[in-house]
């Protein structure tokens, strides 16, 4: 009986230790300062950058590794992409802007189309990236109109006056400054919501011009914490808030 409790004990060290050897490895852990955070960011912009274009419709699209049917299409990164101080990278893409369309005011009310994706910038054994990509926002996938006066652009004064914790009153709480920066940058289009699109450009928010690590409003379902968002939109009419 001591042999068979012996083995049996012996048989499940071995069965846990295969178990811990194949669970996956954590990918992502927050780094404890945000510079850190902050250079993993930059670095995978870049990278970003020169492994995606745009198609004819302006959607943002990665090069495939297999299929040469989009190696003639120009990287991001040498479509004149401008960086803010702030570490926000936008692309203006030639040949899709109003003319002369209308200068977006920061406290306009826009009319967006979009798709936008957010990730978190990782280091996985020194090679820095973005993973974890969820949907941010995308009007394009789904009702096919623009959105109307988002939130994340300019909250209303009477949200932040109807708010209770003292947290929610502030703009930063609802506000991507680094998109609102960028945006203005842009021109608007003058377009009916059923009009098709054309996306006019591209928005790189890291995280530290996002949310980084402070509370958010819930805009999409999910934690933006150290969250970097990539904004791929046209905005189809602006006009001036009463």
């Amino acid at each position: 009986m001591k042999k068979i409790l012996l083995y049996c004990t012996a048989l499940l060290l071995a069965l846990s230790s295969c178990r811990k050897e194949d669970e996956p490895t954590e990918t992502y852990k927050e780094p404890e300062s945000l510079e850190v955070q902050n250079s993993y960011d930059d670095q995978a912009i870049q990278k970003f950058l020169t492994a995606h274009y745009l198609d004819t419709q302006g959607n943002i699209k990665a090069f495939s590794e297999t299929d040469a049917a989009d190696d003639n299409y120009t990287k991001l990164s040498d479509m004149g992409p401008v960086t803010l101080p702030s570490g926000v990278v936008y692309i203006v893409r030639p040949g899709a802007q109003p003319d002369p369309g209308t200068a977006i005011g920061s406290s306009d009310i826009i009319r967006l189309m979009s798709r936008s994706i957010s990730y978190v910038g990782i280091s996985t054994d020194g090679n820095v990236t973005f993973a974890s990509p969820f949907s941010f926002k995308s009007t394009i996938d789904g009702a096919g109109v623009p959105e109307v006066d988002p939130s994340y652009y300019y909250v209303k004064q009477s949200v932040l006056d109807a708010a209770t914790a003292d947290v929610a009153k502030q703009r930063s709480y609802y506000e991507i400054e680094g998109f609102r920066e960028a945006l203005q940058h842009f021109r608007a289009f003058d377009l009916t919501d059923d009009s098709g699109y054309n996306l006019q450009g591209v928005i790189i928010v890291p995280s530290r011009a996002a949310f980084a690590r402070d509370p958010h409003y819930n805009h999409s379902g999910y934690s933006m914490r150290n969250r970097s968002v990539v904004f791929n939109f046209q905005v189809y009419k602006t006009t001036p808030r009463p």
